[in-house]
Order: C-alpha cells, then structure tokens, then sequence
C-alpha cells in the first residue's frame, strides 16, 4: 500500500533523530541530570522540594527540549532536503507540522513518560504526579513549536544551538508560568487546577494554528 508523503516524511524524521544526536534519550538523560543536582543546590529540605518541584520539572522540560531544535532543519539545509521541501506541491506549514510533531515524539514524549517517575526525586506528593504529566503533555508540543521557530531563524548558522535558545526563551515563559502553576495546582487547596491547564491548551492550540506559518514564512526568506 503507497504511504502519503507526510506519513513517510514522518516516519523518516523519527528515523533521522533516533541517530542524530542520540534521540530522546539524550533529553531524558540531561532531563535527569538537572532533576538530580538540584536537590544538592538546594539542601534536604522535602517541603522545599516538594513546593517547587513542579518549576523544576517544567524547567527541566524546557531546557531538555532545546537540545537538538537547531539541527531540526539545518540538517535539511546542508543536505538540500528543504530545497526539495520548498518546492514540493505540499504545503510547506504541513510539512514544518509534520517535522514538529516527530521531534517532539522522539523528544518531548520520552519527557512526559519520565517526569512523574523523576517527581519522586524531588519529594512531589502523589496527587501532583498525574497533574505534571497532564499539564507537560500539553504543553510541550508548543515549546516544539516555538523552538522550530528560532530554528528556522538560525537555518544558516552552523552554530545557532544558543541563538535558537535565547529566541526562544522569551516566548515560552507564558507556557512556563501556567504549566508550573497546572502543575502545582493539583496540591494547593487555593488555586483550581483547570484554569491555568485550559489556558496552556489554548496557548498550545494557539502555536498550532500559528507556528508553522511564521516557521515556514522564515524558511522561505532564509532561502532567498
């Protein structure tokens, strides 16, 4: 049976970031390195912890999805796929959706899956482990999104790993402030847990239905 060329498109993408860079399995490594150290930065304190465990775990999220977002389409550029990719009969926007979607299932998923076990690590209460994974789920997709964005600014750089990460950075805080506060919500007798989750869906659906025309407006200048 013939395959669709975004199916294929998406089966080679996972197939080229399983080798390239080691994966997922290099964000979920970083990922636990950050969880681990911070405890030792912080002290014994498992109140503490257990507070601001959730800003860790998003934070840790974060900075584990830029590994890797600057080769999500310099490899393209070197090799000349994105010459192919610009001139193809499909839409360019589906194909950066297409390329976004399998980065963040080789990277971004692997994330959500470790995170509530890593949470056991910094001393979270049960109830807040199932509100992590929901509110990561949801959100790191758009951090994906919006990484592809500063990759597609850097596209001609050979080193752009740290342009993409400071392009970045300021656009994801909104995800950042109401992932922590979804995540943390799960706990506080205080603050509902569906306000700030309906508002990260929103964000999310808003990089979405947005990202991939600015990602691809800025391909097409950078191939200029």
């Amino acid at each position: 049976m013939s395959r669709s060329p975004l199916a294929a498109l998406f089966l080679r993408e996972i197939r080229v970031a399983r080798r390239i860079g080691g994966g997922g399995m290099m964000g979920v490594v970083f990922f636990l390195i950050l969880v681990t150290i911070t405890p030792f930065a912080i002290g014994p304190d498992l109140n503490l912890l257990s507070r601001i465990g959730p800003a860790i775990l998003w934070i840790a999220a974060l900075l584990s999805t830029l590994l890797g977002l600057d080769r999500l389409f310099q490899a393209d550029h070197e090799d000349g796929s994105l010459d192919l990719m610009l001139a193809c009969e499909t839409p360019l926007e589906l194909i950066v959706l297409v390329k976004c979607a399998a980065h963040w299932t080789v990277t971004g998923l692997p994330l959500v899956i470790a995170a509530p076990l890593f949470g056991l690590m910094l001393a979270l209460e049960p109830d807040s482990f199932w509100a992590v994974a929901a509110s990561l789920l949801v959100g790191t997709p758009a951090l994906t999104l919006l990484g592809a964005i500063g990759a597609a600014l850097t596209v001609t750089l050979r080193r752009g790993g740290l342009l993409t990460a400071i392009l970045v950075l300021p656009l994801a805080i909104p995800l950042l402030i109401f992932g922590v506060s979804a995540a943390a919500a799960a706990t506080s007798a205080t603050t509902p847990f569906l306000t700030p989750f309906l508002i990260l869906c929103a964000l999310t659906l808003s990089a979405i239905a947005a990202a991939p025309f600015a990602v691809a407006a800025a391909l097409r200048h950078m191939s200029e």
